[in-house]
Protein backbone atom coordinates (compact mmCIF):
# COMPACT_ATOMS: atom_id res chain seq x y z
CA UNK A 1 0.00 0.00 0.00
CA UNK A 2 1.08 3.63 -0.47
CA UNK A 3 3.13 4.65 2.26
CA UNK A 4 0.98 8.18 2.43
CA UNK A 5 -2.41 6.13 2.98
CA UNK A 6 -2.77 6.91 6.81
CA UNK A 7 -1.94 10.36 6.20
CA UNK A 8 -4.10 11.05 3.70
CA UNK A 9 -6.54 9.49 5.62
CA UNK A 10 -6.13 11.30 9.41
CA UNK A 11 -8.11 14.41 7.10
CA UNK A 12 -11.34 11.73 7.02
CA UNK A 13 -14.55 12.72 8.75
CA UNK A 14 -15.94 9.54 10.82
CA UNK A 15 -19.56 9.28 10.88
CA UNK A 16 -21.93 6.41 12.48
CA UNK A 17 -22.83 3.65 10.14
CA UNK A 18 -26.15 3.90 8.71
CA UNK A 19 -28.99 2.18 10.54
CA UNK A 20 -30.66 0.09 7.91
CA UNK A 21 -33.58 -2.15 8.73
CA UNK A 22 -31.40 -4.71 9.18
CA UNK A 23 -29.31 -3.27 11.50
CA UNK A 24 -32.30 -2.71 13.37
CA UNK A 25 -33.46 -5.70 13.43
CA UNK A 26 -30.18 -7.23 14.69
CA UNK A 27 -29.89 -4.32 17.73
CA UNK A 28 -33.40 -4.85 18.85
CA UNK A 29 -32.47 -8.59 19.08
CA UNK A 30 -29.47 -7.74 21.22
CA UNK A 31 -31.62 -5.53 23.44
CA UNK A 32 -34.43 -7.98 23.73
CA UNK A 33 -31.82 -10.60 24.65
CA UNK A 34 -29.47 -8.69 27.25
CA UNK A 35 -30.86 -10.95 30.06
CA UNK A 36 -30.25 -14.49 28.24
CA UNK A 37 -26.71 -13.24 26.91
CA UNK A 38 -25.70 -12.35 30.64
CA UNK A 39 -26.87 -15.51 31.99
CA UNK A 40 -24.85 -17.38 29.31
CA UNK A 41 -21.98 -15.09 30.19
CA UNK A 42 -21.93 -16.75 33.41
CA UNK A 43 -22.46 -20.43 32.45
CA UNK A 44 -19.12 -19.78 30.67
CA UNK A 45 -17.17 -18.13 32.96
CA UNK A 46 -17.95 -20.71 35.51
CA UNK A 47 -16.32 -23.29 33.48
CA UNK A 48 -12.78 -21.65 33.56
CA UNK A 49 -10.84 -24.33 31.69
CA UNK A 50 -7.35 -23.60 30.75
CA UNK A 51 -6.05 -23.62 27.30
CA UNK A 52 -6.50 -27.15 24.84
CA UNK A 53 -8.60 -28.44 27.59
CA UNK A 54 -11.81 -26.58 27.22
CA UNK A 55 -14.43 -29.68 27.36
CA UNK A 56 -17.50 -28.10 28.80
CA UNK A 57 -16.93 -24.84 27.12
CA UNK A 58 -16.37 -26.09 23.52
CA UNK A 59 -19.30 -28.74 24.14
CA UNK A 60 -21.45 -25.67 24.82
CA UNK A 61 -21.24 -23.55 22.30
CA UNK A 62 -21.88 -26.45 20.12
CA UNK A 63 -25.00 -27.63 21.89
CA UNK A 64 -25.77 -24.06 21.93
CA UNK A 65 -25.28 -23.42 18.33
CA UNK A 66 -27.21 -26.05 17.02
CA UNK A 67 -30.61 -25.12 19.23
CA UNK A 68 -30.00 -22.07 17.04
CA UNK A 69 -30.05 -23.80 13.72
CA UNK A 70 -26.37 -23.46 12.99
CA UNK A 71 -24.56 -26.56 11.08
CA UNK A 72 -21.54 -27.56 13.88
CA UNK A 73 -18.43 -29.39 12.89
CA UNK A 74 -16.68 -30.47 15.67
CA UNK A 75 -13.00 -30.82 16.90
CA UNK A 76 -11.81 -29.14 13.50
CA UNK A 77 -8.33 -29.30 12.52
CA UNK A 78 -7.12 -31.98 15.15
CA UNK A 79 -8.60 -30.09 17.80
CA UNK A 80 -10.99 -31.83 20.65
CA UNK A 81 -12.36 -28.55 21.77
CA UNK A 82 -12.10 -26.24 18.41
CA UNK A 83 -15.13 -26.25 15.95
CA UNK A 84 -17.10 -24.16 13.19
CA UNK A 85 -20.83 -23.30 12.74
CA UNK A 86 -22.11 -22.41 9.69
CA UNK A 87 -25.65 -20.78 9.25
CA UNK A 88 -27.17 -19.67 5.51
CA UNK A 89 -25.55 -20.37 2.18
CA UNK A 90 -23.52 -19.19 -0.79
CA UNK A 91 -21.71 -15.75 -1.02
CA UNK A 92 -20.41 -13.52 0.58
CA UNK A 93 -18.85 -15.95 3.41
CA UNK A 94 -18.18 -13.90 6.47
CA UNK A 95 -16.62 -15.10 9.72
CA UNK A 96 -16.28 -14.15 13.71
CA UNK A 97 -15.00 -16.38 16.48
CA UNK A 98 -15.26 -17.23 20.19
CA UNK A 99 -12.70 -17.74 22.52
CA UNK A 100 -12.89 -20.00 26.03
CA UNK A 101 -9.83 -20.49 27.85
CA UNK A 102 -8.69 -19.21 31.28
CA UNK A 103 -5.57 -18.79 33.18
CA UNK A 104 -3.93 -20.54 35.50
CA UNK A 105 -3.45 -18.83 38.87
CA UNK A 106 -6.49 -16.51 38.60
CA UNK A 107 -9.35 -18.47 40.45
CA UNK A 108 -11.43 -15.38 41.99
CA UNK A 109 -15.20 -15.24 42.67
CA UNK A 110 -17.19 -12.15 41.27
CA UNK A 111 -16.82 -10.55 44.79
CA UNK A 112 -15.28 -7.28 46.30
CA UNK A 113 -12.72 -8.56 48.08
CA UNK A 114 -9.91 -11.28 47.23
CA UNK A 115 -11.44 -14.66 47.27
CA UNK A 116 -10.86 -17.86 45.08
CA UNK A 117 -13.71 -20.20 44.05
CA UNK A 118 -15.31 -22.14 46.00
CA UNK A 119 -14.27 -25.56 45.99
CA UNK A 120 -11.37 -25.27 43.01
CA UNK A 121 -7.45 -24.86 44.10
CA UNK A 122 -5.75 -21.27 44.92
CA UNK A 123 -4.13 -21.74 41.51
CA UNK A 124 -6.74 -23.09 39.18
CA UNK A 125 -7.90 -21.11 35.91
CA UNK A 126 -9.58 -17.50 36.16
CA UNK A 127 -11.04 -15.57 33.08
CA UNK A 128 -8.62 -12.74 33.50
CA UNK A 129 -9.21 -10.47 29.72
CA UNK A 130 -12.17 -12.14 29.95
CA UNK A 131 -12.60 -14.61 26.95
CA UNK A 132 -15.89 -15.28 28.45
CA UNK A 133 -17.23 -12.06 27.31
CA UNK A 134 -15.26 -12.22 24.17
CA UNK A 135 -17.37 -15.18 22.79
CA UNK A 136 -20.19 -14.31 24.30
CA UNK A 137 -19.84 -10.56 22.69
CA UNK A 138 -19.19 -12.21 19.04
CA UNK A 139 -22.13 -14.93 19.95
CA UNK A 140 -23.93 -11.71 20.71
CA UNK A 141 -23.43 -10.16 17.37
CA UNK A 142 -23.39 -12.99 15.32
CA UNK A 143 -27.27 -14.32 16.84
CA UNK A 144 -28.48 -11.04 16.21
CA UNK A 145 -27.30 -11.12 12.50
CA UNK A 146 -28.80 -14.45 11.87
CA UNK A 147 -32.26 -12.77 12.62
CA UNK A 148 -31.38 -10.10 10.38
CA UNK A 149 -30.63 -12.59 7.62
CA UNK A 150 -33.63 -14.21 8.18
CA UNK A 151 -35.81 -11.27 8.58
CA UNK A 152 -34.64 -9.67 5.32
CA UNK A 153 -33.43 -12.65 3.04
CA UNK A 154 -30.15 -11.48 3.10
CA UNK A 155 -28.01 -13.69 1.18
CA UNK A 156 -24.54 -15.18 2.15
CA UNK A 157 -23.41 -17.56 4.95
CA UNK A 158 -22.20 -16.59 8.56
CA UNK A 159 -19.51 -18.39 10.13
CA UNK A 160 -17.95 -18.76 13.45
CA UNK A 161 -15.66 -20.72 14.82
CA UNK A 162 -14.80 -22.53 18.40
CA UNK A 163 -11.30 -20.81 19.07
CA UNK A 164 -9.61 -22.66 21.85
CA UNK A 165 -5.85 -22.07 24.02
CA UNK A 166 -5.60 -18.25 22.76
CA UNK A 167 -3.34 -17.55 25.53
CA UNK A 168 -0.90 -19.78 23.70
CA UNK A 169 -1.94 -18.27 20.46
CA UNK A 170 -2.94 -22.26 19.55
CA UNK A 171 -6.10 -22.63 17.15
CA UNK A 172 -5.57 -19.79 14.82
CA UNK A 173 -2.27 -21.14 13.18
CA UNK A 174 -4.15 -24.84 13.41
CA UNK A 175 -6.99 -23.79 11.11
CA UNK A 176 -5.45 -22.09 9.23
CA UNK A 177 -3.01 -24.75 8.20
CA UNK A 178 -5.99 -27.19 7.96
CA UNK A 179 -7.37 -24.57 5.11
CA UNK A 180 -10.41 -23.78 7.37
CA UNK A 181 -10.01 -19.74 6.72
CA UNK A 182 -9.00 -20.50 2.85
CA UNK A 183 -12.70 -19.41 1.45
CA UNK A 184 -13.49 -16.67 4.16
CA UNK A 185 -14.65 -13.30 2.38
CA UNK A 186 -14.21 -11.61 5.64
CA UNK A 187 -13.93 -11.32 9.46
CA UNK A 188 -13.95 -9.49 12.47
CA UNK A 189 -12.20 -10.14 16.00
CA UNK A 190 -13.24 -8.43 18.97
CA UNK A 191 -11.37 -7.78 22.18
CA UNK A 192 -12.31 -6.78 25.20
CA UNK A 193 -10.03 -3.88 26.07
CA UNK A 194 -7.29 -4.53 28.11
CA UNK A 195 -5.83 -0.97 28.35
CA UNK A 196 -7.18 2.99 28.94
CA UNK A 197 -5.26 3.89 25.75
CA UNK A 198 -6.53 1.35 23.29
CA UNK A 199 -10.67 1.17 24.59
CA UNK A 200 -13.37 1.69 21.83
CA UNK A 201 -12.02 1.26 18.77
CA UNK A 202 -10.49 -0.67 15.62
CA UNK A 203 -6.68 -1.03 14.81
CA UNK A 204 -5.83 0.89 12.22
CA UNK A 205 -1.87 0.20 11.11
CA UNK A 206 -0.34 -1.30 13.94
CA UNK A 207 -1.85 -4.75 14.51
CA UNK A 208 -0.35 -7.72 16.53
CA UNK A 209 3.31 -9.29 16.05
CA UNK A 210 4.14 -12.89 15.71
CA UNK A 211 4.25 -15.36 18.18
CA UNK A 212 6.13 -18.61 18.45
CA UNK A 213 6.31 -21.25 20.59
CA UNK A 214 8.82 -24.46 20.63
CA UNK A 215 8.54 -27.07 22.89
CA UNK A 216 12.22 -28.85 24.07
CA UNK A 217 11.93 -32.80 25.34
CA UNK A 218 14.75 -34.09 26.66
CA UNK A 219 15.31 -38.14 27.61
CA UNK A 220 17.74 -40.36 28.70
CA UNK A 221 17.05 -43.43 27.29
CA UNK A 222 20.31 -45.32 27.84
CA UNK A 223 21.96 -44.06 31.39
CA UNK A 224 23.71 -47.08 31.39
CA UNK A 225 25.87 -45.97 28.47
CA UNK A 226 27.73 -43.25 30.43
CA UNK A 227 30.04 -44.74 31.65
CA UNK A 228 29.85 -44.82 34.74
CA UNK A 229 31.88 -47.55 37.35
CA UNK A 230 32.03 -48.61 40.60
CA UNK A 231 34.28 -47.91 43.42
CA UNK A 232 35.50 -51.50 43.63
CA UNK A 233 34.22 -55.01 42.57
CA UNK A 234 30.15 -55.31 43.63
CA UNK A 235 29.99 -51.94 44.92
CA UNK A 236 26.60 -50.41 44.97
CA UNK A 237 24.69 -49.34 42.11
CA UNK A 238 24.29 -46.49 44.61
CA UNK A 239 27.34 -45.40 44.59
CA UNK A 240 28.20 -45.25 40.96
CA UNK A 241 28.55 -42.68 38.88
CA UNK A 242 25.66 -41.85 36.83
CA UNK A 243 24.28 -39.43 33.69
CA UNK A 244 23.58 -36.39 34.46
CA UNK A 245 19.86 -36.99 32.71
CA UNK A 246 16.70 -34.90 32.29
CA UNK A 247 16.36 -32.68 34.91
CA UNK A 248 20.03 -31.34 34.74
CA UNK A 249 19.25 -30.89 30.96
CA UNK A 250 16.03 -28.59 31.56
CA UNK A 251 18.18 -26.61 34.40
CA UNK A 252 20.86 -26.28 31.93
CA UNK A 253 18.75 -25.10 28.88
CA UNK A 254 17.04 -22.71 31.53
CA UNK A 255 20.09 -21.12 32.45
CA UNK A 256 21.92 -21.48 29.00
CA UNK A 257 18.86 -19.39 27.50
CA UNK A 258 18.97 -17.30 30.28
CA UNK A 259 22.38 -16.29 29.77
CA UNK A 260 22.59 -16.33 25.82
CA UNK A 261 19.15 -14.00 25.60
CA UNK A 262 21.03 -10.92 26.02
CA UNK A 263 22.67 -11.73 22.63
CA UNK A 264 19.88 -13.10 21.11
CA UNK A 265 18.36 -9.99 19.08
CA UNK A 266 19.59 -6.06 19.31
CA UNK A 267 18.43 -3.99 21.99
CA UNK A 268 15.80 -2.21 19.63
CA UNK A 269 11.86 -2.95 19.22
CA UNK A 270 9.56 -5.15 21.73
CA UNK A 271 10.42 -8.48 21.73
CA UNK A 272 10.04 -11.24 24.72
CA UNK A 273 10.82 -14.78 25.73
CA UNK A 274 8.97 -16.54 28.26
CA UNK A 275 9.46 -20.46 29.46
CA UNK A 276 7.61 -22.80 31.33
CA UNK A 277 9.02 -25.83 32.72
CA UNK A 278 6.18 -28.92 31.67
CA UNK A 279 7.72 -31.72 33.34
CA UNK A 280 11.10 -32.28 35.12
CA UNK A 281 12.63 -35.80 36.25
CA UNK A 282 9.21 -37.97 36.74
CA UNK A 283 10.08 -37.55 40.56
CA UNK A 284 13.32 -39.78 40.11
CA UNK A 285 14.98 -39.26 43.51
CA UNK A 286 17.47 -42.07 43.54
CA UNK A 287 21.39 -42.98 41.80
CA UNK A 288 19.02 -43.40 38.53
CA UNK A 289 19.39 -40.90 35.79
CA UNK A 290 16.10 -38.54 35.26
CA UNK A 291 15.00 -40.10 32.21
CA UNK A 292 12.49 -37.17 31.02
CA UNK A 293 11.78 -33.46 30.84
CA UNK A 294 10.23 -30.59 28.65
CA UNK A 295 10.78 -26.87 28.85
CA UNK A 296 8.48 -24.70 26.62
CA UNK A 297 10.05 -21.41 24.99
CA UNK A 298 7.25 -18.80 23.80
CA UNK A 299 8.76 -15.09 21.86
CA UNK A 300 6.61 -12.14 20.48
CA UNK A 301 8.41 -10.30 17.88
CA UNK A 302 7.10 -7.76 15.52
CA UNK A 303 8.97 -9.70 12.25
CA UNK A 304 9.30 -12.93 11.05
CA UNK A 305 13.39 -12.62 11.13
CA UNK A 306 14.03 -11.77 14.57
CA UNK A 307 12.14 -15.47 15.53
CA UNK A 308 13.90 -16.95 13.13
CA UNK A 309 17.35 -16.02 15.36
CA UNK A 310 15.71 -16.56 18.15
CA UNK A 311 14.93 -20.35 17.37
CA UNK A 312 19.02 -21.13 15.89
CA UNK A 313 19.74 -19.87 19.30
CA UNK A 314 17.47 -21.67 21.38
CA UNK A 315 18.11 -24.83 19.11
CA UNK A 316 21.90 -24.74 19.01
CA UNK A 317 21.37 -24.41 23.34
CA UNK A 318 19.31 -27.24 23.38
CA UNK A 319 21.66 -29.66 20.91
CA UNK A 320 24.89 -28.84 23.15
CA UNK A 321 22.87 -29.09 26.82
CA UNK A 322 21.95 -32.91 25.37
CA UNK A 323 25.34 -33.94 24.70
CA UNK A 324 26.25 -32.17 27.99
CA UNK A 325 24.06 -34.56 30.02
CA UNK A 326 23.63 -37.66 28.01
CA UNK A 327 20.25 -37.04 26.62
CA UNK A 328 18.70 -36.86 23.50
CA UNK A 329 15.90 -34.09 22.48
CA UNK A 330 13.26 -33.56 20.38
CA UNK A 331 12.53 -29.94 19.52
CA UNK A 332 8.08 -29.25 18.57
CA UNK A 333 6.48 -26.26 17.28
CA UNK A 334 3.30 -25.76 19.46
CA UNK A 335 2.40 -22.40 17.57
CA UNK A 336 4.08 -20.44 14.65
CA UNK A 337 1.79 -17.15 14.28
CA UNK A 338 2.14 -14.62 11.51
CA UNK A 339 2.56 -10.69 12.14
CA UNK A 340 -0.96 -8.92 11.40
CA UNK A 341 -2.02 -7.48 8.07
CA UNK A 342 -4.24 -4.21 7.92
CA UNK A 343 -7.22 -3.73 6.13
CA UNK A 344 -8.29 0.03 6.29
CA UNK A 345 -11.71 -0.11 4.36
CA UNK A 346 -12.95 -3.08 7.12
CA UNK A 347 -11.16 -1.06 9.87
CA UNK A 348 -13.70 2.20 8.95
CA UNK A 349 -16.82 -0.12 8.75
CA UNK A 350 -16.98 -1.84 11.35
CA UNK A 351 -15.77 1.60 13.74
CA UNK A 352 -18.27 3.18 11.34
CA UNK A 353 -20.53 0.27 13.39
CA UNK A 354 -18.96 0.68 16.81
CA UNK A 355 -20.15 5.01 16.90
CA UNK A 356 -23.39 3.33 15.60
CA UNK A 357 -23.40 0.98 18.77
CA UNK A 358 -21.85 3.14 21.40
CA UNK A 359 -19.80 2.53 23.95
CA UNK A 360 -20.66 0.36 26.88
CA UNK A 361 -21.43 2.91 29.76
CA UNK A 362 -22.05 1.37 33.90
CA UNK A 363 -24.97 1.85 36.12
CA UNK A 364 -25.44 2.27 39.78
CA UNK A 365 -25.00 -1.40 39.84
CA UNK A 366 -21.78 -1.38 39.01
CA UNK A 367 -20.48 1.64 40.51
CA UNK A 368 -21.29 0.17 43.90
CA UNK A 369 -19.99 -3.05 43.33
CA UNK A 370 -16.59 -1.17 42.16
CA UNK A 371 -16.81 1.24 45.43
CA UNK A 372 -17.13 -1.38 47.71
CA UNK A 373 -13.66 -2.84 46.04
CA UNK A 374 -11.94 0.66 46.59
CA UNK A 375 -13.35 0.59 50.21
CA UNK A 376 -12.16 -3.09 50.51
CA UNK A 377 -8.28 -2.36 49.46
CA UNK A 378 -8.64 0.78 52.28
CA UNK A 379 -9.25 3.20 49.52
CA UNK A 380 -11.76 6.13 48.94
CA UNK A 381 -15.01 5.64 47.32
CA UNK A 382 -14.73 7.22 44.34
CA UNK A 383 -18.18 8.96 42.68
CA UNK A 384 -17.48 7.65 39.72
CA UNK A 385 -14.58 4.97 40.34
CA UNK A 386 -14.87 3.65 36.18
CA UNK A 387 -12.15 5.28 34.22
CA UNK A 388 -14.15 7.43 31.72
CA UNK A 389 -11.60 5.77 28.69
CA UNK A 390 -13.64 2.93 29.11
CA UNK A 391 -16.83 4.62 28.03
CA UNK A 392 -15.01 6.89 24.92
CA UNK A 393 -14.76 6.19 21.63
CA UNK A 394 -11.16 6.71 20.39
CA UNK A 395 -10.57 7.61 16.83
CA UNK A 396 -8.65 4.75 14.96
CA UNK A 397 -6.00 7.34 13.93
CA UNK A 398 -6.10 8.74 17.25
CA UNK A 399 -5.21 5.67 18.31
CA UNK A 400 -2.41 4.54 15.56
CA UNK A 401 -0.92 7.61 17.06
CA UNK A 402 -0.90 6.56 20.49
CA UNK A 403 0.74 3.01 19.79
CA UNK A 404 3.39 5.08 17.16
CA UNK A 405 4.29 6.92 20.03
CA UNK A 406 5.99 4.54 22.22
CA UNK A 407 7.38 2.57 19.39
CA UNK A 408 10.45 2.95 17.07
CA UNK A 409 9.89 3.86 13.11
CA UNK A 410 10.66 0.31 11.80
CA UNK A 411 8.65 -1.55 14.22
CA UNK A 412 5.43 -2.27 12.36
CA UNK A 413 3.74 -4.91 14.74
CA UNK A 414 3.20 -4.66 18.69
CA UNK A 415 2.27 -7.42 20.82
CA UNK A 416 0.75 -10.71 20.11
CA UNK A 417 -2.44 -12.84 19.57
CA UNK A 418 -3.47 -15.48 17.34
CA UNK A 419 -6.14 -13.56 15.05
CA UNK A 420 -3.52 -12.68 13.04
CA UNK A 421 -4.03 -15.27 10.90
CA UNK A 422 -7.26 -14.27 9.82
CA UNK A 423 -5.89 -10.99 8.52
CA UNK A 424 -4.02 -13.50 5.48
CA UNK A 425 -6.80 -14.69 4.41
CA UNK A 426 -9.52 -12.12 4.11
CA UNK A 427 -10.13 -8.73 5.15
CA UNK A 428 -10.01 -8.72 9.15
CA UNK A 429 -11.07 -6.11 11.51
CA UNK A 430 -9.49 -5.94 15.01
CA UNK A 431 -12.17 -4.48 17.54
CA UNK A 432 -12.21 -3.46 21.00
CA UNK A 433 -15.06 -3.01 23.34
CA UNK A 434 -14.06 -0.82 26.85
CA UNK A 435 -14.59 -3.32 29.88
CA UNK A 436 -14.93 -2.11 33.53
CA UNK A 437 -11.77 -0.85 34.51
CA UNK A 438 -11.28 1.40 37.98
CA UNK A 439 -10.03 5.04 38.35
CA UNK A 440 -6.87 5.17 40.06
CA UNK A 441 -6.86 7.36 43.66
CA UNK A 442 -3.68 8.68 42.76
CA UNK A 443 -0.60 8.18 39.61
CA UNK A 444 0.67 4.96 39.63
CA UNK A 445 -1.03 3.10 41.81
CA UNK A 446 -1.68 -0.37 41.00
CA UNK A 447 -4.71 -1.77 41.64
CA UNK A 448 -4.33 -5.93 42.63
CA UNK A 449 -5.29 -8.77 39.70
CA UNK A 450 -7.84 -10.00 41.51
CA UNK A 451 -10.19 -6.79 40.74
CA UNK A 452 -9.95 -7.03 37.26
CA UNK A 453 -10.49 -10.91 37.67
CA UNK A 454 -14.04 -10.36 39.95
CA UNK A 455 -15.03 -7.68 37.52
CA UNK A 456 -15.00 -9.84 34.55
CA UNK A 457 -17.42 -11.63 36.50
CA UNK A 458 -19.98 -9.48 38.01
CA UNK A 459 -22.53 -9.43 35.93
CA UNK A 460 -23.34 -5.51 36.04
CA UNK A 461 -19.99 -4.73 35.34
CA UNK A 462 -18.78 -7.18 32.50
CA UNK A 463 -22.56 -7.12 30.56
CA UNK A 464 -21.95 -3.50 28.80
CA UNK A 465 -19.27 -4.64 27.13
CA UNK A 466 -20.97 -7.78 25.94
CA UNK A 467 -23.80 -5.69 24.56
CA UNK A 468 -21.80 -3.08 23.15
CA UNK A 469 -19.55 -5.35 21.39
CA UNK A 470 -23.01 -7.26 20.07
CA UNK A 471 -24.09 -4.47 18.36
CA UNK A 472 -20.90 -3.67 16.88
CA UNK A 473 -20.20 -6.88 15.63
CA UNK A 474 -23.84 -7.11 14.17
CA UNK A 475 -23.98 -4.36 12.64
CA UNK A 476 -20.52 -4.96 11.04
CA UNK A 477 -21.56 -8.51 9.71
CA UNK A 478 -24.51 -7.27 8.52
CA UNK A 479 -23.48 -4.85 6.23
CA UNK A 480 -20.74 -7.09 5.00
CA UNK A 481 -23.96 -9.26 4.38
CA UNK A 482 -25.73 -6.31 2.68
CA UNK A 483 -23.63 -3.71 1.40
CA UNK A 484 -21.05 -5.47 -1.97
CA UNK A 485 -19.64 -2.07 -2.53
CA UNK A 486 -18.28 -2.00 0.86
CA UNK A 487 -17.13 -5.76 1.34
CA UNK A 488 -15.44 -5.41 -2.28
CA UNK A 489 -13.67 -2.06 -1.26
CA UNK A 490 -12.19 -4.33 1.77
CA UNK A 491 -11.47 -7.50 -0.64
CA UNK A 492 -9.70 -4.99 -3.53
CA UNK A 493 -7.59 -3.79 -0.83
CA UNK A 494 -6.71 -6.98 0.81
CA UNK A 495 -5.18 -8.29 -2.45
CA UNK A 496 -3.66 -5.01 -2.91
CA UNK A 497 -1.43 -5.48 0.18
CA UNK A 498 -0.92 -9.25 -0.32
CA UNK A 499 -0.15 -8.69 -4.40
CA UNK A 500 -2.67 -10.89 -5.57
CA UNK A 501 -4.97 -12.34 -2.51
CA UNK A 502 -3.76 -15.99 -1.10
CA UNK A 503 -0.83 -17.04 -3.09
CA UNK A 504 -0.09 -13.43 -3.97
CA UNK A 505 3.53 -11.99 -4.31
CA UNK A 506 3.54 -10.30 -0.88
CA UNK A 507 1.02 -13.12 0.99
CA UNK A 508 2.98 -14.78 4.01
CA UNK A 509 1.25 -18.73 4.08
CA UNK A 510 0.66 -20.49 6.98
CA UNK A 511 3.95 -20.58 9.63
CA UNK A 512 2.89 -24.54 10.56
CA UNK A 513 2.74 -27.50 7.98
CA UNK A 514 0.04 -28.39 6.15
CA UNK A 515 -2.34 -30.54 8.07
CA UNK A 516 -0.17 -30.14 11.26
CA UNK A 517 -1.27 -31.69 14.69
CA UNK A 518 -2.41 -29.57 17.31
CA UNK A 519 -0.15 -29.61 20.24
CA UNK A 520 -3.39 -31.29 22.69
CA UNK A 521 -0.66 -34.07 23.92
CA UNK A 522 1.41 -31.80 26.39
CA UNK A 523 1.35 -32.18 30.00
CA UNK A 524 -1.02 -28.35 29.64
CA UNK A 525 -2.28 -27.00 33.41
CA UNK A 526 -6.06 -28.65 34.40
CA UNK A 527 -8.05 -30.54 36.54
CA UNK A 528 -7.60 -33.62 37.17
CA UNK A 529 -9.58 -37.07 37.69
CA UNK A 530 -7.93 -38.99 40.78
CA UNK A 531 -9.15 -41.51 43.57
CA UNK A 532 -8.62 -38.48 45.73
CA UNK A 533 -11.38 -36.47 43.54
CA UNK A 534 -11.11 -33.84 41.18
CA UNK A 535 -7.40 -31.96 41.31
CA UNK A 536 -5.94 -29.42 39.64
CA UNK A 537 -2.15 -30.18 38.12
CA UNK A 538 -0.91 -28.72 41.43
CA UNK A 539 -2.35 -31.29 44.36
CA UNK A 540 -4.49 -29.56 46.66
CA UNK A 541 -1.81 -30.30 49.97
CA UNK A 542 1.05 -29.48 47.87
Amino acid sequence: MPDDRPSQAAARSWTPAAMTMAKETAFDWVKAHEGWLSKRHTEVWNFHETAWREYRSAAWYVKLLREQGFDVEEGTATMPTAFRATFGKGKPVIATYAEYDAVPANSQDPVPYEKPRDGVHKYAAGHTDPHSALGLGALGGLLAAKAAMQKHNLPGTLVFFGEPAEKVCGSKPVHAAHGYYDHLDAAVSFHPAFTTSHANTVNWDTHCGSYWSRMYTFECPHPEAWGGMGLSEGASAHTMARAPGAIDAVCLMYMTSKMTKEAMLPHAGTWTINEAILAAGQATADNLAPNFSQIQYASRCPTLAMQERIYAILDNNADHVASITHCTVRKEWVTKTRPGLPNHAITTLTYANLMLAAPPQWGEEAKKFAREIQRNLGLAPMAEPMHPAMSALIDPLEDEARMRAILPPWQKNYTSDDYTDYTWHCPTARLYVGRAMLSSPKPGYQYPNWVWNAMGGYPATIDPTIFSAARAIAGTLVDLLSDPQALAAAQAEFRERTGGGIGGSQWVPPLLPRNFPAPIHYRWPEYVSTPRGEEWWIPQGA
